[in-house]
Protein backbone atom coordinates (compact mmCIF):
# COMPACT_ATOMS: atom_id res chain seq x y z
CA UNK A 1 0.00 0.00 0.00
CA UNK A 2 2.82 2.41 0.92
CA UNK A 3 4.67 1.53 -2.29
CA UNK A 4 1.54 2.23 -4.34
CA UNK A 5 1.04 5.61 -2.65
CA UNK A 6 4.69 6.51 -3.24
CA UNK A 7 4.40 5.64 -6.93
CA UNK A 8 1.22 7.70 -7.30
CA UNK A 9 2.75 10.72 -5.61
CA UNK A 10 5.87 10.41 -7.76
CA UNK A 11 3.80 10.22 -10.94
CA UNK A 12 1.95 13.38 -9.89
CA UNK A 13 5.20 15.24 -9.32
CA UNK A 14 6.55 14.12 -12.72
CA UNK A 15 3.31 15.21 -14.40
CA UNK A 16 3.44 18.61 -12.71
CA UNK A 17 7.09 19.02 -13.65
CA UNK A 18 6.36 18.04 -17.24
CA UNK A 19 3.56 20.60 -17.54
CA UNK A 20 5.81 23.24 -15.97
CA UNK A 21 8.55 22.47 -18.49
CA UNK A 22 6.10 22.82 -21.38
CA UNK A 23 4.96 26.18 -20.03
CA UNK A 24 8.55 27.35 -19.64
CA UNK A 25 9.39 26.26 -23.18
CA UNK A 26 6.35 28.14 -24.46
CA UNK A 27 7.42 31.25 -22.53
CA UNK A 28 10.79 31.10 -24.28
CA UNK A 29 9.22 30.78 -27.74
CA UNK A 30 6.91 33.74 -27.12
CA UNK A 31 9.96 35.97 -26.67
CA UNK A 32 10.44 35.78 -30.43
CA UNK A 33 8.63 38.61 -32.23
CA UNK A 34 8.87 40.49 -35.51
CA UNK A 35 10.83 43.18 -33.69
CA UNK A 36 13.03 40.61 -31.94
CA UNK A 37 13.60 37.65 -34.29
CA UNK A 38 16.76 36.59 -32.40
CA UNK A 39 17.03 36.10 -28.64
CA UNK A 40 20.06 35.51 -26.44
CA UNK A 41 20.38 33.24 -23.43
CA UNK A 42 20.75 36.33 -21.25
CA UNK A 43 17.48 37.73 -22.59
CA UNK A 44 15.77 34.42 -21.94
CA UNK A 45 16.90 34.20 -18.32
CA UNK A 46 16.11 37.87 -17.75
CA UNK A 47 12.58 37.64 -19.18
CA UNK A 48 11.61 34.26 -17.69
CA UNK A 49 13.49 34.31 -14.38
CA UNK A 50 14.86 30.84 -15.11
CA UNK A 51 18.26 29.74 -13.88
CA UNK A 52 20.87 29.69 -16.63
CA UNK A 53 21.26 25.91 -16.48
CA UNK A 54 17.48 25.37 -16.70
CA UNK A 55 17.14 27.81 -19.59
CA UNK A 56 20.02 26.20 -21.44
CA UNK A 57 18.52 22.73 -21.02
CA UNK A 58 15.17 23.92 -22.38
CA UNK A 59 16.81 25.74 -25.28
CA UNK A 60 18.76 22.60 -26.22
CA UNK A 61 15.54 20.57 -26.20
CA UNK A 62 13.80 23.17 -28.37
CA UNK A 63 16.73 23.02 -30.79
CA UNK A 64 16.57 19.23 -30.94
CA UNK A 65 12.86 19.37 -31.82
CA UNK A 66 13.42 22.07 -34.43
CA UNK A 67 11.44 24.75 -32.61
CA UNK A 68 14.54 26.91 -32.15
CA UNK A 69 17.56 27.29 -34.38
CA UNK A 70 21.09 28.49 -33.64
CA UNK A 71 22.06 31.97 -34.80
CA UNK A 72 25.41 33.82 -34.54
CA UNK A 73 23.72 36.22 -32.11
CA UNK A 74 21.66 33.69 -30.16
CA UNK A 75 18.56 31.70 -31.09
CA UNK A 76 15.85 32.16 -33.71
CA UNK A 77 12.75 30.35 -34.92
CA UNK A 78 13.46 26.81 -36.07
CA UNK A 79 12.19 24.94 -39.14
CA UNK A 80 9.47 23.15 -37.15
CA UNK A 81 7.85 26.50 -36.37
CA UNK A 82 7.98 27.38 -40.06
CA UNK A 83 6.27 24.10 -40.94
CA UNK A 84 3.55 24.65 -38.34
CA UNK A 85 3.10 28.28 -39.37
CA UNK A 86 2.65 27.18 -42.98
CA UNK A 87 0.06 24.62 -41.90
CA UNK A 88 -1.80 27.15 -39.74
CA UNK A 89 -1.76 29.74 -42.50
CA UNK A 90 -3.32 27.32 -44.93
CA UNK A 91 -6.09 26.45 -42.48
CA UNK A 92 -6.75 29.84 -40.90
CA UNK A 93 -6.03 32.51 -43.51
CA UNK A 94 -9.22 34.24 -44.60
CA UNK A 95 -10.22 34.11 -48.30
CA UNK A 96 -8.74 36.65 -50.70
CA UNK A 97 -12.19 38.06 -51.50
CA UNK A 98 -12.63 38.87 -47.80
CA UNK A 99 -9.23 40.55 -47.69
CA UNK A 100 -10.16 42.63 -50.73
CA UNK A 101 -13.30 43.94 -49.02
CA UNK A 102 -11.21 44.88 -45.98
CA UNK A 103 -8.45 46.50 -48.04
CA UNK A 104 -11.00 48.60 -49.95
CA UNK A 105 -12.51 49.78 -46.66
CA UNK A 106 -9.12 50.67 -45.19
CA UNK A 107 -8.15 52.64 -48.30
CA UNK A 108 -11.48 54.43 -48.56
CA UNK A 109 -11.98 55.21 -44.86
CA UNK A 110 -8.32 55.73 -43.95
CA UNK A 111 -8.37 53.64 -40.78
CA UNK A 112 -7.33 50.11 -39.76
CA UNK A 113 -9.84 47.36 -40.51
CA UNK A 114 -9.86 44.20 -38.37
CA UNK A 115 -11.81 40.96 -38.46
CA UNK A 116 -12.36 39.23 -35.11
CA UNK A 117 -13.89 35.89 -34.15
CA UNK A 118 -14.86 34.77 -30.66
CA UNK A 119 -13.03 31.90 -28.98
CA UNK A 120 -13.79 31.19 -25.35
CA UNK A 121 -13.77 34.43 -23.35
CA UNK A 122 -11.47 36.08 -25.91
CA UNK A 123 -11.67 37.42 -29.42
CA UNK A 124 -8.96 36.65 -31.95
CA UNK A 125 -7.90 38.83 -34.85
CA UNK A 126 -7.97 36.61 -37.95
CA UNK A 127 -7.31 39.34 -40.54
CA UNK A 128 -6.38 43.02 -40.65
CA UNK A 129 -5.64 45.77 -43.15
CA UNK A 130 -3.70 48.72 -41.80
CA UNK A 131 -4.55 52.39 -42.10
CA UNK A 132 -2.41 54.39 -44.54
CA UNK A 133 -1.79 57.00 -41.79
CA UNK A 134 1.57 56.95 -39.93
CA UNK A 135 -0.39 57.19 -36.66
CA UNK A 136 -2.63 54.14 -36.68
CA UNK A 137 -3.97 51.30 -34.57
CA UNK A 138 -2.17 48.01 -35.15
CA UNK A 139 -3.50 44.58 -34.15
CA UNK A 140 -1.55 41.59 -35.39
CA UNK A 141 -3.23 38.52 -36.81
CA UNK A 142 -3.47 35.97 -34.00
CA UNK A 143 -3.66 38.59 -31.24
CA UNK A 144 -6.14 37.76 -28.48
CA UNK A 145 -8.18 40.36 -26.63
CA UNK A 146 -10.73 39.78 -23.84
CA UNK A 147 -14.44 39.88 -24.59
CA UNK A 148 -15.31 42.08 -21.63
CA UNK A 149 -14.81 45.37 -23.52
CA UNK A 150 -14.36 46.81 -27.00
CA UNK A 151 -16.67 47.41 -29.94
CA UNK A 152 -16.04 43.98 -31.50
CA UNK A 153 -16.82 42.24 -28.20
CA UNK A 154 -20.23 43.94 -28.06
CA UNK A 155 -20.96 42.52 -31.50
CA UNK A 156 -19.60 39.02 -30.86
CA UNK A 157 -21.56 38.64 -27.61
CA UNK A 158 -24.91 39.07 -29.35
CA UNK A 159 -27.04 36.06 -28.51
CA UNK A 160 -24.69 34.92 -25.71
CA UNK A 161 -26.29 33.12 -22.79
CA UNK A 162 -26.56 34.72 -19.38
CA UNK A 163 -24.13 32.14 -18.02
CA UNK A 164 -21.53 33.02 -20.64
CA UNK A 165 -21.95 36.77 -20.09
CA UNK A 166 -21.33 36.17 -16.40
CA UNK A 167 -18.22 34.15 -17.23
CA UNK A 168 -16.90 37.00 -19.39
CA UNK A 169 -17.69 39.54 -16.66
CA UNK A 170 -15.85 37.51 -14.03
CA UNK A 171 -12.78 37.48 -16.27
CA UNK A 172 -12.73 41.30 -16.29
CA UNK A 173 -11.03 43.56 -13.71
CA UNK A 174 -14.49 44.72 -12.57
CA UNK A 175 -15.75 41.19 -11.96
CA UNK A 176 -19.48 40.79 -11.32
CA UNK A 177 -20.01 44.54 -11.68
CA UNK A 178 -19.26 44.25 -15.41
CA UNK A 179 -22.27 42.00 -16.04
CA UNK A 180 -24.93 44.73 -16.21
CA UNK A 181 -22.66 46.79 -18.45
CA UNK A 182 -22.19 43.85 -20.82
CA UNK A 183 -25.95 43.27 -21.03
CA UNK A 184 -26.53 46.93 -21.84
CA UNK A 185 -23.77 47.06 -24.46
CA UNK A 186 -24.95 43.92 -26.25
CA UNK A 187 -28.59 45.09 -26.31
CA UNK A 188 -27.66 48.53 -27.62
CA UNK A 189 -25.40 47.10 -30.33
CA UNK A 190 -28.10 44.67 -31.47
CA UNK A 191 -30.71 47.46 -31.66
CA UNK A 192 -28.68 49.88 -33.75
CA UNK A 193 -26.72 47.32 -35.77
CA UNK A 194 -23.25 48.47 -34.78
CA UNK A 195 -21.13 49.09 -31.67
CA UNK A 196 -18.70 51.81 -30.64
CA UNK A 197 -15.97 51.82 -28.01
CA UNK A 198 -13.70 54.64 -26.91
CA UNK A 199 -10.63 54.23 -24.68
CA UNK A 200 -11.98 50.94 -23.30
CA UNK A 201 -8.69 49.13 -23.95
CA UNK A 202 -6.22 51.75 -25.13
CA UNK A 203 -6.46 55.40 -24.12
CA UNK A 204 -7.28 57.60 -27.10
CA UNK A 205 -8.44 54.69 -29.29
CA UNK A 206 -11.92 54.48 -30.80
CA UNK A 207 -13.41 51.54 -32.69
CA UNK A 208 -16.62 50.91 -34.62
CA UNK A 209 -17.76 47.33 -35.28
CA UNK A 210 -20.53 45.55 -37.17
CA UNK A 211 -21.57 41.89 -37.38
CA UNK A 212 -20.62 39.40 -40.05
CA UNK A 213 -23.29 36.72 -40.14
CA UNK A 214 -23.38 33.12 -41.27
CA UNK A 215 -25.96 31.36 -43.42
CA UNK A 216 -28.33 31.01 -40.45
CA UNK A 217 -28.09 34.69 -39.51
CA UNK A 218 -25.92 34.00 -36.47
CA UNK A 219 -22.99 36.37 -35.80
CA UNK A 220 -19.79 34.57 -36.82
CA UNK A 221 -17.34 37.50 -36.79
CA UNK A 222 -16.97 41.19 -36.14
CA UNK A 223 -15.71 43.64 -38.76
CA UNK A 224 -14.23 46.73 -37.13
CA UNK A 225 -12.58 50.03 -37.92
CA UNK A 226 -10.22 51.52 -35.35
CA UNK A 227 -7.90 54.47 -34.93
CA UNK A 228 -7.09 57.59 -32.87
CA UNK A 229 -10.22 59.04 -31.26
CA UNK A 230 -9.66 62.50 -32.73
CA UNK A 231 -10.32 61.01 -36.19
CA UNK A 232 -13.65 59.51 -35.04
CA UNK A 233 -16.05 62.44 -34.47
CA UNK A 234 -19.74 61.57 -34.15
CA UNK A 235 -20.62 62.28 -37.79
CA UNK A 236 -17.69 60.14 -38.95
CA UNK A 237 -18.78 57.23 -36.73
CA UNK A 238 -22.18 57.13 -38.44
CA UNK A 239 -20.54 57.08 -41.88
CA UNK A 240 -18.00 54.48 -40.80
CA UNK A 241 -20.76 52.22 -39.47
CA UNK A 242 -22.69 52.48 -42.74
CA UNK A 243 -19.61 51.67 -44.83
CA UNK A 244 -18.62 48.79 -42.55
CA UNK A 245 -22.13 47.33 -42.67
CA UNK A 246 -22.00 47.27 -46.47
CA UNK A 247 -18.61 45.54 -46.34
CA UNK A 248 -19.85 43.05 -43.75
CA UNK A 249 -22.80 42.14 -45.99
CA UNK A 250 -20.39 41.36 -48.82
CA UNK A 251 -18.30 39.14 -46.54
CA UNK A 252 -21.43 37.44 -45.18
CA UNK A 253 -22.67 36.78 -48.71
CA UNK A 254 -19.33 35.11 -49.47
CA UNK A 255 -20.21 32.52 -46.81
CA UNK A 256 -17.54 33.49 -44.27
CA UNK A 257 -16.57 31.01 -41.56
CA UNK A 258 -13.38 30.42 -39.62
CA UNK A 259 -12.03 27.31 -37.83
CA UNK A 260 -10.92 29.35 -34.80
CA UNK A 261 -14.37 30.69 -34.01
CA UNK A 262 -16.43 29.12 -31.23
CA UNK A 263 -20.00 29.57 -30.07
CA UNK A 264 -20.55 31.98 -27.21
Amino acid sequence: MDDERTRTEGDGEQHTGGVRSVRRAFDILTLLTEDRPVITLREITGATGLAKTTALRLVQTLEETGLLGSHPSGYTAGPALWRWAYLARGQWEVPQETRKVMRDLADRLGETVNLFVARGVHRICVAHEESPHPLRHVVDVGDEQPLWAGASSKILLRGASEAFLRRVALASPQGEEQLDRLRSWVTEAAERGYAVSSSEFDEGLTAVAVPVTGRTGKVVASLSLSGPSHRFPYEAVERFATELAAGARLISDQGFSHPLSSDV
